[in-house]
């Protein structure tokens, strides 16, 4: 959550929760699945050593959506602790299920704003990777103050990231790809690691269902690249 500075009570969110059909399957996950694998966040810092029962390296998705890159990642790297950020309870439910069926155990999961999880969640220098992958652009004008990527989100971020640790991010809209470098170029403690502004070609990591979208329209992946000095 980002707060408007032409008010102090109203807050600006980057996402808007819809009332999108939670399938019967979903709704029965969250029902049954939480324990064990959705963090409660109350405002508390978390000890994720012990949430994961060890001190593997920690890496944090913000927005998942329904959640099948994160899988992947998680099956693909079991040597890596993942974390996965999101607000709206379809995309909960889905990976809970998926979390089940294949026996996954390194993937929990925090229904709740990242922005406000970002503040008080995650210790200084704890986290090794965040990624940020195809958030919402807000592409009218009126609504850039909404998007998720801004100087003290990525403030944040950058504060809790172990030093070389990675801030990954991914967008297929361009005026938001440019927005991104300007954001990131603004915070001292990040440098580009692959050059001076530059995007990353070629990345690894599994394609998402709006990194799909935005190839059916057309559109040009952009992938950013920073990391903690």
């Amino acid at each position: 959550m980002i707060k408007d500075k032409h008010s102090k009570d109203r807050p600006v969110r980057s996402y808007v929760i819809r009332s999108g059909r939670m399938t019967n399957s979903q709704r029965q996950a969250i029902a049954k699945l939480c324990s064990g694998n959705v963090i409660p966040f109350s405002g508390e810092s978390l000890d994720l050593d012990k949430i994961y029962k060890n001190s593997l390296p920690i890496t944090v998705e913000v927005g998942f959506g329904m959640g099948s890159s994160l899988i992947d990642m998680a099956l693909e790297e079991s040597n890596v602790n993942f974390l996965g950020i999101e607000v709206h309870k379809p995309g909960i439910g889905r990976a809970l299920n998926d979390i089940e069926r294949l026996g996954i155990k390194n993937l929990k999961l925090i229904c709740d704003d990242a922005a406000e999880v970002f503040k008080s969640a995650f210790k200084e220098q704890s986290l090794d990777r965040v990624l940020v992958f195809f958030p919402d652009p807000w592409p009218k004008k009126r609504h850039a103050k909404r998007r998720i990527i801004q100087p003290e989100f990525v403030q944040n971020i950058s504060g809790k990231l172990k030093s070389d640790g990675y801030l990954h991010l991914a967008t297929d809209w361009l005026p938001y790809a440019e927005h991104m470098v300007e954001v990131l170029e603004s915070v001292s403690s990040l440098s580009n690691a692959v050059a001076p502004k530059a995007f990353w070609e070629n990345p690894k990591r599994p394609e998402t269902k709006f990194e799909r979208r935005g190839k059916k329209l057309g559109n040009k992946i952009w992938d950013l690249l920073y990391q903690k000095k």
